[in-house]
């Protein structure tokens, strides 16, 4: 099976969430950040998407507490790119005892519970893995975190007297608790399982488990070696204490007895992919004790993989300084400069790691990209050029060569000459548009939507009429002269409440305006339909977000959000005093009919179901269950294709990987249709004559939809959500980590091919009133704007 992308974060969904669609959120997620951190939660209430929470839960009394910090340091070597909410309940210990598990781990959570059956009622969690502090873990445990179904344990061989052997599940072993399906009656019979045996209280719940997860030291009697499949080993009795004749499992215990410094430099020093928050966790003690370059990028990195670039300079600066054998170190400095946007700085260290031939590639593309958004295009051509000339192979360094090539104005005819023109232009006449403009292969819903925000004030779209700022270009003083020339300034729409696309220390948010040259703003600004578009579990700094979205709310004539989900987020950061002037206007994408009415009047559909994922931060969008996303999609496409042609639609290249792996891992192959290559009206024209789409990426759910085209999302992102919940159809949602989603799907999709001028005419019903609220809100801002 295709391994998950990485965890990142707690999942969502479980007891006291909303249903998977819905945009109402729930309360915070359990040991999402600790007390006195310095990262706030941007995205802390999970129950939007329903992805799943899980816990590694562990009762212990104050005896226990020994065994505990082995059980965490072995969990954590054994499983580095795991770090889940580690629960630890206990019967009312002082919270001072567990400071030496909390130098362990990041995430560690403690409730009070006076015995283990609690793992069963463990609130805020979908699926909790229970263990012991007499285990210790030796291998990994994917396959335990991928488990969706019942109540997993080990049915181990005990002696029943006379009566010779038998298999019971004992109550001290190793646990996989689905809470979805342990319902009041269960617990109430586990937790009044008397005995050695919890077998018949799971009667219709168990799902054993290979013997590996629990193994018991005690059948490695005679000093029998560890068998190298052992996942869990579990110490009982006699063996627990040391007892002879079990020197291999002891030894294999005793690898996990390490002071703190030593567990922290066997973490960092391992080579597989380590978890960003564990390895945040252990490395800057480390580095404090055992000073070093590799650490200190090692440091800074995680630190850049988290948003926190400011620490990020901190740790590597002093210690890189204008070293010229650290090339690598330099790119990672260069590159958390530009995200403090201190341009100058970074563009020297970058510079400093062209030296190294295999740096060299990646650094001349970050110089392009430096050069680009501080409006120096001939440099960035120039920086390009020198990358490609170092690896003619280098993506980064191609895309950028040909994004900053000199325009050669085509021929023109002599009946031309009235032509409309950027260069014939009245900026007074013109609006100033700042937004995410996508070139060549990138995300073909960036290349729709500033067409179609442009629709909605002009029927003209061109440069005649339109001034383009790319939202990512630093805004300076000749910036803003020629913003403020203009008419108006509309900025969006799009996910553009975003820390992480193109980090900037200006805003924190994707336009990249000092506060100070936004306060200068004189042309009417009008935020249009851009959206709040942070993930479940996502973590990031806000309080420089907060201000520069004080200024820009102060500063706006109109501030339209595309969803109340992401009005609900914003207005909480603003003051009282400005909340109000936050309002809702949808994605104009989402009224692309009403927009061009004569393109839509007649659409002969084709029998084709479009399908579309989306894979930029995985980790976010499916946690474990990748695997079993997958096999869920197969499930239903399969029943599918027996009657429509099912073709996938890839906004850009990354999109495709669902392709591959399908193919690869279900023997399923789709027809791909490429509409990152495709211009705005063949990618309306193919989402227009569709029958439906199933899409992932929230344009592939508003594209198809504005075309008056029903539609399903695979929601792995709130804004999906968000969106249905505004039209009032969160059944079209299905989340990506629900445990029958295949079935579901095949079944909605199924009654939808059945009665498809039915939902046609609903599509077009719950149009209305985003058509409605666009056409007053345009009203409103012509006026705003004055005359062309």
């Amino acid at each position: 099976m295709t391994p998950s992308p990485a965890s990142s974060g707690p999942g969502s969904s479980g007891p006291g969430s909303s249903a998977p669609g819905s945009a109402t959120i729930g309360s915070s997620a359990p040991g999402a950040s600790a007390p006195g951190s310095p990262v706030s939660v941007a995205d802390d209430r999970s129950a939007v998407t329903g992805r799943r929470r899980i816990a590694f839960a562990v009762h212990t009394d104050r005896d226990g507490l020994p065994g505990l910090a082995t059980l965490i340091r072995s969990l954590a070597l054994s499983n580095p790119g795991v770090c889940e909410d580690l629960v630890v309940l206990h019967p009312g210990l002082p919270d001072s005892s567990f400071d030496a598990a909390r130098r362990l781990h990041p995430r560690l959570v403690t409730r009070r519970a006076e015995d283990r059956t609690a793992v069963f009622r463990l609130e805020g969690y979908d699926t909790v893995v229970a263990l012991t502090p007499a285990m210790v873990v030796l291998g990994s445990l994917d396959e335990l975190l991928r488990m969706r179904h019942g109540v997993g344990a080990v049915r181990q061989l005990v002696c029943a007297g006379e009566a010779g052997e038998r298999r019971a599940v004992l109550p001290d072993g190793l646990l996989v608790v689905q809470r979805a399906d342990v319902d009041d009656a269960l617990a109430d019979r586990l937790g009044g399982a008397t005995g050695d045996d919890l077998g018949p209280a799971l009667t219709g719940a168990l799902v054993p488990l290979d013997a590996r997860y629990d193994f018991l030291a005690r059948r490695l009697h005679d000093d029998i070696p560890v068998p190298g499949h052992v996942a869990v080993l579990r110490f009982t009795g006699p063996v627990g204490t040391g007892a002879p004749g079990y020197g291999p499992a002891a030894e294999a215990r005793r690898r996990f007895e390490l002071s703190d410094e030593e567990f922290r430099a066997a973490y960092c020093a391992l080579p597989d992919r380590k978890h960003p928050d564990l390895l945040a966790h252990c490395a800057p003690p480390l580095l404090a004790a055992r000073p070093s370059l590799d650490l200190a990028r090692t440091v800074a990195d995680v630190h850049r993989q988290q948003g926190r670039y400011d620490e990020a300079v901190a740790v590597l600066a002093p210690v890189v300084g204008d070293r010229l054998d650290a090339p690598r170190c330099h790119e990672t400095l260069g590159v958390c400069l530009m995200a403090l946007s201190r341009y100058d700085e970074a563009e020297a260290h970058l510079l400093l790691a062209t030296a190294s031939p295999d740096v060299a590639p990646r650094a001349f593309a970050q110089l392009a990209r430096l050069a680009w958004l501080c409006g120096r295009d001939a440099d960035a051509h120039a920086y390009a050029r020198e990358g490609l000339d170092a690896d003619p192979t280098d993506g980064g360094c191609h895309g950028w060569y040909v994004r900053t090539r000199p325009r050669v104005p085509e021929p023109r005819r002599p009946d031309d000459a009235a032509a409309d023109t950027a260069e014939a232009a009245d900026p007074a006449r013109q609006l100033a548009h700042v937004a995410l403009f996508a070139e060549g292969q990138e995300n073909a819903g960036d290349k729709v939507l500033p067409e179609a925000v442009r629709s909605c004030f002009d029927a003209d779209t061109g440069p005649r009429r339109w001034y383009g700022q790319p939202v990512h270009r630093l805004v300076d003083e000749e910036a803003l002269e020629q913003l403020n020339a203009r008419r108006g300034i509309v900025v969006g729409g799009g996910g553009l409440f975003l820390p992480d696309t193109s980090p900037n220390g200006n805003s924190h948010w994707q336009w990249n305006v000092p506060d100070d040259l936004l306060a200068r703003v004189s042309a009417p600004l009008a935020v249009f339909a851009v959206g709040y578009n942070v993930f479940d579990g996502q973590l990031y700094r806000r309080s420089r977000f907060a201000e520069s979205l004080r200024v820009l709310v102060e500063r706006s004539a109109f501030f339209g959000l595309r969803n109340h989900g992401s009005i609900d987020r914003v207005r909480e950061l603003l003051p009282a005093g400005l909340r109000d002037r936050v309002r809702y206007q949808p994605c104009p994408t989402t009224v692309a009919r009403h927009l061009d009415p004569e393109r839509f009047a007649s659409v002969e559909r084709s029998d084709t179901v479009l399908v579309n994922c989306a894979y930029d931060r995985a980790g976010l969008r499916f946690g474990h269950d990748y695997g079993h996303f997958l096999t869920q999609l197969a499930t239903a496409l399969r029943s599918l294709r027996d009657r429509a042609d099912v073709r996938y639609a890839a906004h850009m290249p990354a999109d495709e990987k669902f392709v591959h792996d399908l193919r690869r891992e279900h023997g399923i192959a789709l027809p791909v249709e490429q509409l990152y290559d495709m211009s705005n009206d063949t990618v309306r024209a193919l989402y227009g004559r569709a029958r439906l789409v199933i899409g992932m990426r929230g344009h592939a759910g508003m594209i198809p939809f504005g075309c008056g085209t029903p539609i399903l999302s695979l929601v792995s992102h709130p804004k999906l959500a968000y969106f249905l919940s505004d039209i009032g159809r969160p059944e079209w949602g299905l989340s990506v980590h629900d445990r029958e989603l295949g079935p579901r799907l095949a079944e909605r999709a199924s009654a939808i091919l059945d009665h498809h001028a039915a939902a046609v005419a609903d599509v077009h019903g719950a149009q209305e009133l985003l058509w409605q609220t666009t056409r007053s809100n345009i009203g409103e801002l012509r006026n705003t704007f004055g005359p062309s």
